[in-house]
């Protein structure tokens, strides 16, 4: 068994694949597997009584936002009736930042890869402030979700109808070099996304409110194009996962009590430890006592390539989690250390333009000693409360010991 050249042809499908953003539909029509009665959230697997109080709200919310309950207390008792099923949106070819649930009747992006024929989805970005992600499901939260089904994804659909699809790859390799890392920094890439939907709504809007009120929501938060960024980057890890002998990482994903990663050539097995809590900056009135254990499926995107491991064409991205820019120059450089190839359509130019660092290898971590980074938002502890702060955070190197065990019983028992 060649393991490198496993590795070798992992990267290489990963770097091939051409996400194209095709469509929004509702997440039972699309989403494999997908059910009534069914929630997926972000991570590996988690049962009701482990999970956090973010990923608690947010399923409140859900149950309500899907007419399964009415209250806050109805929705309790549900979710901790057995009555309910919670799956990893990972399980489905899915994906969602923060708590990262996604319910049966909630608008998804479609992604397609072309090249090898996979397809993923994520759900649509809510704006900042208090949002089901963070696990806030007040009235105004969930009015804003009927909005988004309603009004905006159907439109959403209509404008994407006139494309054949929007290469979300060529969006991210743009915006890379206009100061953006993909994951915590979309500036010039929402600004991207705007320009590319804009003449494309405006026309087929209804009228010209409905058309102010989609292109204001989009443009008003800067992250308005992560979740579909995050459904390409897990178009492009999927695409690189089952390649026997491979020591590839193809999925990175947190649940608020859990981080757990997933590798090439070792099936669809989760190993897991604790998460970390971020170390970053903190909004005004909040500090780390507040913090909730890193939360997302939003890794995905540093399993692709970017976010904290392209940090090196962002350097203004530590105005926002700390430390200075020649930080996040050593963090891309660090990131070259343990990775098994070079992406050839996401370059850095203040690095001479060469590729982000991608296929993170389990053995190169477990030798160097060296885990990945990641740059991530901070939830609060408490469901409802929202983004506290920013900052980066490491996986516990326990996972990849698991994993590089579970490597040798099955390749060299």
């Amino acid at each position: 068994m060649d393991i490198d050249r496993a590795n070798q042809q992992a990267v290489d499908r990963l770097v091939a694949a051409r996400p194209l953003l095709t469509t929004v539909a509702t997440a039972r029509d699309v989403i494999p597997g997908m059910r009534d009665g069914l929630l997926l959230h972000a991570g590996p697997p988690i049962e009701w009584p482990r999970m956090s109080g973010p990923l608690r709200g947010a399923i409140l919310g859900a149950l309500i936002f899907e007419g399964m309950a009415e209250t806050e207390a109805e929705a309790e008792a549900l979710a901790a009736s057995g009555e309910v099923a919670f799956e990893p949106c990972h399980h489905h070819q899915a994906v969602g930042p923060m708590a990262g649930v996604i319910s049966p009747s909630m608008a998804v992006y479609v992604v397609e890869n072309p090249t090898h024929g996979n397809r993923a989805f994520s759900n649509l970005n809510e704006g900042y402030g208090k949002v089901l992600r963070y696990g806030a499901y007040s009235s105004d939260v969930l009015d804003r979700l009927r909005w988004m089904n309603e009004e905006m994804g159907p439109i959403l659909a209509s404008a994407l109808a006139q494309t054949d699809g929007l290469d979300l790859r060529a969006l991210l390799a743009e915006a890379l070099h206009m100061g953006d890392e993909g994951h915590n920094r979309n500036k010039a890439g929402s600004l991207l996304f705007l320009k590319l939907l804009a003449p494309l709504v405006s026309e087929v809007a209804p009228n010209p409110a409905s058309c102010t009120r989609i292109l204001q929501f989009l443009g008003d938060t800067a992250l308005s194009v992560l979740n579909p960024v995050m459904a390409a980057c897990k178009a492009m890890a999927d695409a690189a996962h089952g390649i026997e002998g491979s020591t590839v990482v193809t999925t990175m994903a947190r649940n608020g009590t859990d981080f757990g990663i997933r590798v090439s050539g070792l099936g669809d097995r989760w190993f897991t430890a604790p998460a970390q809590t971020p170390d970053g900056l903190y909004f005004s009135g909040f500090s780390a006592e507040d913090a909730n254990p890193d939360i997302g499926d939003s890794t995905i995107t540093e399993t692709a390539g970017i976010g904290a491991f392209a940090m090196a064409a962002a350097p203004a991205i530590v105005t926002f989690i700390s430390g200075k820019p020649k930080d996040a120059i050593h963090a891309t450089l660090e990131m070259y250390e343990i990775t098994a190839g070079e992406h050839g359509h996401f370059t850095i130019p203040s690095l001479d333009f060469r590729g982000t660092p991608v296929g993170i290898d389990l053995r190169k971590v477990i030798e160097l000693g060296i885990t990945p980074r990641v740059n991530t938002g901070i939830a609060h502890r408490l469901p409802g409360v929202g983004q506290v702060g920013a900052g980066l955070v490491r996986p516990p190197m326990e996972i990849f010991q698991q994993a590089l065990e579970a490597f040798a019983e099955r390749y060299a028992p």
